[in-house]
Parts: structure tokens; sequence; C-alpha cells
């Protein structure tokens, strides 16, 4: 009997149909994962903090926006975020794929997103509000006058109770204000811009 001769050229049809299907995998692989702007993977922890409107205010009790969304991956409702509202809560039903509930109410109500203002001819300089923006949108020094930033402040409030002058006055936002933080359907369309007692 004659030894047949042994040929590679039939594995180059297998190797191309194993390279598609892997190609193909890849490509399904890389549609379900979410990505920011440096290439990396971002993670859930990462999504559900991007809708959270960022102002460190700790109304939702814990110390910032972060702390919350990685509490809320864990568990934690998705309802304790006052400055949000329901367009927040939304959002983050959206997301995760659960029930849109209301505002809990042991968290405060909705507000018009404001910002402050420091009456800078009153203040005494002593840094108290520097000290306690989480964001660091107060100017000043020490026996200095104090400025806020307007378009990095967030409307925390957290500066309002340490004043021991009572300099700072809130300043409510419009629909035509800029804000430091995104909340598209809520301020830069007027017909989603939500007032206290009209979250619907």
């Amino acid at each position: 009997m004659t030894a047949l001769a042994f040929s590679p050229w039939f594995l180059i049809p297998i190797s191309l149909t194993l390279f598609m299907v892997l190609s193909y995998a890849l490509l399904l692989l890389a549609r379900n994962l979410n990505w920011n702007a440096n290439n990396q993977p971002v993670s859930l922890v990462d999504l559900v903090n991007q809708k959270l409107p960022q102002t460190q205010c700790g109304q939702c009790g814990f110390s910032g926006c972060r702390p919350y969304a990685e509490a809320i991956v864990k568990g934690e409702a998705i309802n304790k975020c006052p400055p949000g509202g329901k367009f927040t809560i939304n959002s983050l039903a959206k997301l995760l794929n659960k029930a849109a509930i209301e505002l809990d109410p042991a968290q405060g109500g909705y507000t018009v997103p404001t910002v402050v203002e420091i009456r800078e001819e009153e203040c005494i300089g002593c840094t108290k509000c520097i000290q306690a923006c989480p964001v660091d949108a107060i100017l000043g020094a020490a026996k200095l006058m104090h400025s806020v930033i307007r378009n990095e402040c967030t409307g925390c409030d957290l500066c309002i109770d340490p004043c021991p002058v009572d300099c700072i006055d809130v300043i409510p936002l419009n629909s035509s204000t800029p804000l430091r933080w995104q909340a598209p359907a809520i301020i830069s369309n007027p017909d989603h811009f939500i007032r206290p007692g009209n979250m619907t």
C-alpha cells in the first residue's frame, strides 16, 4: 500500500474558521463591556456614580456620591438622593433593571438646584465655609474675603451652618444656568425642569 503524503493545506480553512469564530466572540464581548476614555472597563459602581448629581451633600446618609454608588451596587435603595430627585431615581432604575420608586422622605424632599453666594462685605475670613465645601468651590484665606466659584458650586449647602456671621445666601438656579454636574433632562430642557411638588 502506498502511504498518503501529509499535506498541511487542509488546515487552512479550519484555521480561518476558528479565527472568525474567535473574532466574533471577542466582538460580542467588547460590545457588552463599558469602556472609559482611556479604553479601560468601567465598573458598575462607576456607571451608578455617573447617574448621581455629584453634589457631595451627604443627604443620602453617605459621605458623598461615590460611597452611595458603592452602597447601591451592594443593595442599598436607589431613592435616597434628594438633589437628584425622580430623574436620578428613574435613571438608576433603568440602569439596574429595578422598579422606580418614590424619593425616600426620610432623606428630605427634592428642591430646585441651587448655588450659594457669599456676601463678601460681611465675610470675616474665618475659612469655616472653605473647610466644609466638598468640591473646593470657595476661594479665600484666613482673615481675608471669601468668594464662591459659581460654576463649581454644587449647591450642597454644607457651608451654610458653619458660617458664624450668616453671610451666605442660597440662590435657586433656573433652566439656563450652567452647572458643573450634568442633569440634562432637569436643567437643559425647560420642559423637564422639576420644581418642588412637581416630581412627575
